[in-house]
């Protein structure tokens, strides 16, 4: 499976959603916490091109968006080919 890493906060209900289908996924993930360090935040929006809300998604490096993002690619039968890369 292809690297993804989530840019999140402690208590955002999209994080949780996230992180949910990909655990349903069998999907293993890194979670980056921006809640309490600007630099992360600003890491985060750099890579997101601009993007300053929770999550942040990337798979393989390709950011994806967001929570509703990647429940639209779960949607459209894309996310486990991305997954399995």
């Amino acid at each position: 499976m292809k690297q993804v890493e989530l840019y999140t906060t402690r208590f955002c209900g999209f994080c949780i959603a996230a992180k949910r289908l990909l655990k349903k996924k069998g999907a293993a993930f890194s979670e980056i916490d921006v809640g309490r360090d600007p630099a992360r935040r600003a890491e985060m929006m750099q890579r997101a091109k601009g993007g300053r809300t929770v999550p942040q998604i990337f798979i393989g490096g390709e950011h994806v968006g967001g929570c509703d993002e990647l429940y639209a690619l779960d949607r459209a039968g894309k996310l486990d080919p991305m997954l399995k890369g």
